[in-house]
């Protein structure tokens, strides 16, 4: 019965020419229901969905006891590093931030890419311009330039910010003694088989063409170098299957014991704002529209990952339902999760 409904669903979407439209998976393992609408092997970049691959390893050197999420992230990266990052009333707590503040958003540190520098831009604004790329240090740069929203772990406080995840990134290279790129790739890709997920860098440029164009309203956007520069917080390359597979082992104790994700679900804290419906644990992201904004369709939770192209991968547990997939789009933002309601109230 579903899958008329899906297609109703999808056909309501309607796109700019020339832009690649939409592209999604539903499975629901405990009934054997599979739909899809697109090319299951179309490569997107799947932006900040990243951020579940890096909170994995992060998880997985925990699990190994070579990192607690109550280590400092100076004690790893240095204090150079940390310094600076977060100065709250006057006072530098960048070297007090710990690993698990960084996966749970709750550090306080500015968002180098959406977070106002002291000229008034942004790194998202500059990239929609014009292409260029940016380097750790030029990030980090830009964080230190902007005000913190707290201090680190202040009681009832998150705030979203890659530079948390960029951080996160070095710590994972600092820890499993190589590459970013060759972390995820050992430790996630090989052992899932994902074979058409990879990671976006300087030295895969030549690739761009590959991969599934998004679009800012009706503007193609042509930003390799950029998305090259967001590594651990943004620059995954994947397919819907792959990220279907990606997070089946992500919720079914693959990647790491069950109990681990307990712990990561357990406290859920707002991000952006009591009105934009998105919290997040540690390392993992809920979407969950409270009953007062959805009275006569109650709207079940999901965890997983957005990101800004419009990507979507989320697990919605009372329906054993998994989602996965893009309107390659930035904007308006609220499309895709305005698709996410429609396929959850569909089952």
């Amino acid at each position: 019965m579903q899958t008329p409904k899906l297609e109703r669903i999808a056909a309501g979407y309607v796109f700019p020419p020339g832009a690649a439209g939409l592209s999604l998976t539903v499975e629901q393992p405990s009934t054997g229901f599979s739909w899809r609408h697109g090319e299951a092997h179309r490569p997107y970049f799947i932006a900040s969905i990243t951020k579940l691959f890096t909170a994995a390893l992060i998880v997985q050197l925990c699990e190994e006891h070579k990192l607690t999420l109550d280590a400092r992230a100076s004690d790893l990266l240095g204090c150079e590093t940390m310094a600076g990052l977060n100065i709250y009333d006057g006072r530098d707590f960048g070297s007090r931030v710990t690993i698990g503040e960084l996966l749970a958003h709750t550090s306080g540190i500015p968002d180098y890419f959406e977070d106002k520098r002291p000229d008034g831009g942004t790194v998202l604004a500059d990239l929609l311009k014009a292409d260029r790329g940016w380097s750790f240090d030029e990030l980090l740069s830009i964080s230190r330039s902007m005000k913190a929203h707290f201090a680190p772990s202040t009681p009832g406080k998150a705030f979203y910010s890659d530079t948390n995840y960029m951080l996160l990134g070095r710590i994972v290279e600092t820890l499993a003694g190589c590459s970013y790129e060759n972390a995820l790739r050992n430790r996630i890709l090989q052992p899932l088989a994902l074979e058409d997920t990879w990671l976006f860098t300087p030295a895969t440029l030549d690739r761009y063409r590959e991969v599934t164009a998004v679009m800012y309203r009706n503007m193609p956007l042509h930003t390799p170098r950029a998305l090259a520069s967001f590594a651990a917080e943004g620059a995954i390359v994947s397919t819907m299957r792959d990220q279907i597979r990606f997070l089946r082992a992500f919720v079914g104790g693959e990647l790491f014991p069950k109990t681990s994700l307990t712990g990561m679900t357990a406290q859920w804290r707002s991000i952006f704002s009591p009105l934009v419906p998105l919290s997040y644990g540690i390392g993992v992201m809920r979407f969950s529209i409270p009953r007062w904004q959805s009275p006569f369709f109650p709207v079940p939770a999901m965890i997983g990952h957005s990101g800004v192209f419009g990507t979507m991968l989320f697990y919605v547990p009372d329906r054993d339902l998994y989602i996965a997939g893009t309107v390659n789009q930035m904007v308006p933002r609220s499309l895709a999760y305005r698709l996410l309601v429609r396929i959850a109230l569909a089952f």
